[in-house]
């Protein structure tokens, strides 16, 4: 049995068959893992989410914020933007199907010592610090009252984690962090306009460059421009960028060996 995570898919159906073909991936034997953002952006966003949800018990996911797009647009909070390519899910006939097995993914895994995540885990936060308030965001979305969550969902406030935050405020900061941050200051205060750089002026700096509570290993995916650069040992970025014209990255988790399929034609 082997375990593999994939970086973010985008809607990308045929790389990501293609890198399965590679390993000669058994669903019966194997596991799959997606880093999140799953759909979006990329061609196949309906294929992608029937052929992930055929795998059954062979796939895994954690949630990532053009999931959570997705999931308040079908709660109507939202409407598509013209960038968005989930429209043919929105009208598909096993929507409301496909938009209930999307919801009880988490949007943390702990697996094989490995922490995975969309976008990353604060250096202010311990990890069972991190997993409580993973857990308290996937209650939210898979409660009876989950249009409340994600009425509230949008914004780039509070900037900064706070024990005593409350109500959706707290489960806003929550779902940034673990979704959307790329630039943190020392404090853990979130820099969320920034997209597509590299290094920001003092006091932010990539996430990943604190020194941590405790020692953790983060597969994370999100920041597209990082390219898949080794970020430090305990750091494994997945998103190489597929649907902006780069690659779509894979690594076994035992081996840690890293598998890439480049642009299809």
């Amino acid at each position: 049995m082997a375990t593999y995570v994939v970086g973010d898919i985008q809607g990308c159906l045929k790389p990501l068959k293609a890198l399965l073909q590679k390993v000669n991936f058994n669903k019966d034997n194997d596991v799959l893992i997606s880093a999140g953002d799953l759909i979006n952006r990329g061609p196949e966003s309906l294929a992608t989410m029937r052929f992930c949800m055929d795998l059954g018990k062979a796939f895994n996911m954690v949630l990532g914020n053009h999931d959570l797009h997705l999931l308040a647009v079908a709660e109507g909070i939202r409407k598509p933007n013209k960038k968005d390519t989930i429209q043919e899910i929105l009208d598909a006939d096993d929507r409301e199907i496909l938009l209930n097995w999307l919801r009880q993914y988490p949007l943390m895994l702990r697996y094989k010592g490995f922490h995975i995540v969309h976008a990353g885990i604060p250096h202010i936060w311990t990890n069972e610090q991190a997993q409580a308030l993973a857990n308290e965001v996937s209650q939210a979305i898979r409660s009876a009252e989950r249009r409340s969550y994600f009425e509230h969902m949008y914004g780039n406030s509070p900037e900064v984690w706070q024990n005593d935050l409350q109500g959706t405020s707290r489960l806003r900061l929550i779902t940034n962090y673990l979704t959307r941050m790329r630039f943190c200051s020392p404090t853990g205060e979130l820099e969320l306009k920034t997209k597509d750089k590299i290094s920001m002026p003092t006091p932010f700096r990539p996430w990943f460059e604190y020194q941590r509570c405790e020692q953790t290993t983060i597969i994370f995916g999100h920041w597209a421009a990082l390219e898949g650069e080794p970020c430090g040992p305990d750091f494994f970025a997945m998103d190489t960028g597929y649907v902006w014209g780069g690659r779509m990255r894979m690594m076994n988790l035992d081996s840690q060996r890293l598998y890439e399929q480049p642009q299809l034609s």
